[in-house]
């Protein structure tokens, strides 16, 4: 039996499916390295994963297409940061950030460029690392650290002379100052338009300023969130220090190029040095050297908490703003309400004075239907004076209830 010859259409199809599947979750990334160079790379999720050391779920955190809090997360080798309009990885040499063409994204990636390309202090960078290393018992200087290094911004923190800010802090309070400029922007321009729009809705209350204020109110809303997430998220950075010292990336690769060459240095000494006869005292003192150099690390996190705090106490401030702001608006509606609330007062003392008088002009009516009746008493073939007494009287009568029931009302504060 003769088969059918192959459809070279459908086995170009087959060949072609793979390729299309390599390029499942691969994304357009921008890239800024500590120099401040930056580019454009393709790369596929677990590339990243590869090359940053974070799991997935991580990585959801900074998909545009999920909706997830403002987050910022120390791992091992990396800092997951999203806040506001900033979706990025920092790592100890570079900071990753899903391209885009929003011009808030723009303007940061030209700050970070000049926060990281700064050149100040830059040759007394390797010496203060080393004697740090050396104040902590190290005579090493991990190989990690360049001459060259651009990370040279100086903090005076509290315990002690300059230090210098390392890349990855670097990274992270231009994405803290760009978020909070762009909260503090937005609070700016609204607190413009509210306080104008609620003065003059207090002065002229109409459908078109009604409108304007609920707008404004749910704008107010939305940045309160936006302002609370951020603050929260500080504040819990802030008072988690394992939190903190997760995020001394620099450091902790420092830490790790130290031991390892340490533990290769003893390991070189102690097979010249070792003899077959005291092989098991040997090994044991090697594993407690091991076991000695193998400790916790914990850095100074004073650095990053005065970073902190200082954003901490500026996003403060923008919440401030807002509460103010919120404040106002409800002692606006509280006036408004009140305002309402005396018109509807009146409407409905008028309306009691329109009832009363309704009523004693009901009984006016009643005394003239009664002189309307076909009948014949004396007082019909009576002069005219007599007439016009009549009338008189009903009329005096009628606006002597009406001033009595209005008095009445009054006296029991019912008008």
């Amino acid at each position: 039996m003769v088969s059918p010859p192959e459809d070279p259409n459908r086995s170009a199809a087959i060949h072609a499916a793979p390729a299309r599947r390599k390029g499942i979750g691969t994304r357009v990334w921008l890239v800024v390295s500590d120099s401040g160079e930056s580019h454009v790379e393709e790369v596929g999720k677990h590339s990243i994963m590869r090359r940053t050391g974070l799991p997935a779920r991580d990585l959801r955190v900074l998909d545009p297409m999920l909706s997830y809090p403002s987050t910022i997360l120390g791992r091992e080798r990396a800092i997951v940061v999203n806040l506001e309009h900033i979706k990025a990885i920092i790592t100890a040499a570079e900071i990753l950030m899903i391209n885009s063409t929003n011009p808030l994204v723009v303007q940061f990636v030209i700050d970070l460029q000049d926060r990281v390309s700064t050149p100040s202090d830059r040759a007394n960078y390797p010496e203060q690392v080393e004697g740090d290393l050396q104040d902590k018992g190290h005579t090493t200087l991990p190989s990690n650290f360049k001459k060259d290094d651009p990370n040279a911004k100086v903090l005076s923190p509290a315990g002690g002379g300059p230090k210098l800010l390392p890349f990855e802090f670097k990274a992270l309070e231009v994405c803290l100052e760009s978020a909070c400029r762009c909260l503090e922007s937005e609070t700016q321009t609204l607190e413009d338009e509210a306080y104008p729009a609620l003065d003059e809705l207090t002065s002229q209350i109409s459908t078109l300023n009604l409108e304007r204020v609920r707008q404004i109110k749910s704008r107010l809303v939305a940045i309160s969130g936006r302002v609370q997430k951020v603050r929260d998220e500080l504040e819990h950075l802030l008072d988690d220090d394992n939190d903190m010292a997760e995020m001394y990336l620099t450091e902790k690769l420092a830490e790790r190029s130290r031991e390892e060459t340490s533990l290769r240095e003893e390991s070189g000494i102690e097979e010249v040095q070792i003899d077959d006869q005291r092989y098991g005292e040997s090994e044991a003192e090697h594993s407690d050297t091991n076991s000695g150099i193998s400790t916790v690390f914990k850095p100074n996190i004073e650095e990053l908490e005065s970073l902190l705090e200082a954003y901490f106490a500026q996003i403060d401030g923008v919440s401030q703003k807002l509460a103010n702001m919120n404040e106002y608006v409800d002692d606006t509606e509280d006036f408004i309400n009140i305002m309402l609330d005396d018109k509807q007062n009146q409407l409905l003392q008028m309306g009691v004075m329109l009832s009363t008088g309704n009523m004693i002009l009901n009984a006016g009516i009643v005394v003239v239907g009664l002189f309307g009746m076909n009948i014949t008493i004396e007082l019909y073939a009576g002069q005219p004076k007599q007439f016009w007494e009549t009338v008189f009287g009903t009329v005096g009568g009628c606006l002597a209830l009406y001033l009595i029931a209005i008095g009445w009302g009054k006296k029991r504060n019912l008008i």
